[in-house]
């Protein structure tokens, strides 16, 4: 979790970065909205997946695949109801959404790499 929380500090420094440089208008009003549901569903990602190496990989893959699962069906609500409510610059808001859920799903994928790779060596 902790390097997620690392991830997420550089995020929040290029934002403010984005802002400092005239680049605000490449980033929808309600960013921080969508950064804070991507540390919410790292975290919830890194206790699912801690409670699948508990049990020595024996259950590693379902958990794994219900986290994407769980991933892909969080976004779509939380899409959803963003769009509902009547969100300005939707397209915008879709956009950034999108970047950072790839930017997200690749830094996990890469930590989680890193993870199994440690285990299989032990």
């Amino acid at each position: 979790m902790s390097k997620t929380l690392i991830l997420t500090g550089i995020l929040i420094i290029v934002f403010f970065l984005a802002n400092t440089i005239g680049l605000d208008h490449l980033l929808h009003p309600q960013k921080w909205v969508i950064l804070s549901f991507f540390v919410a569903y790292s975290f919830l990602f890194n206790r699912l997946i801690e409670m699948g190496f508990k049990e020595k990989s024996k259950n590693f893959i379902p958990f794994y695949l219900a986290s994407v699962a769980f991933r892909l069906i969080l976004s779509i609500i939380f899409i959803g109801i963003e769009l509902y409510m009547g969100l300005q610059q939707q397209e915008l808001f879709i956009a950034n959404f999108f970047v950072l859920y790839l930017f997200y799903t690749i830094f996990e994928i890469w930590n989680l790499n890193s993870n199994l790779r440690q285990n299989s060596e032990k």
